[in-house]
């Protein structure tokens, strides 16, 4: 069995088409996100699928970065979230 490592992937693309295809791409092999940034969990074999799908995507104006996490310390988030306030009635048109 393949062990996941952590990596921080990132890119910044130009074409608002690619931009969707991108994110698309990320999307099938993020656990979790915000905006171009994105955590994946990767085993060898997806790691190199991402980078082959993300290279056949991108322009010579595009970056795509995919850094490993070095650390095997569990992740730290500063700060407090909120809790969503979900109104009592929705309007449907």
């Amino acid at each position: 069995m393949s062990t996941r490592r952590l990596y921080i992937a990132a890119y910044d693309v130009r074409s608002p088409k690619r931009l969707a295809r991108a994110l698309n791409i990320l999307r099938d092999y993020a656990t979790g996100g915000q905006k171009s940034v994105f955590e994946c969990f990767l085993t060898p074999a997806e790691h190199r699928e991402l980078c082959r799908r993300i290279q056949g995507l991108l322009s010579d104006k595009d970056r795509f970065f995919i850094l490993p996490h070095g650390s095997r310390r569990k992740p730290r988030a500063l700060g407090r979230g909120r809790i969503a306030k979900e109104p009592d009635y929705f309007y449907l048109k």
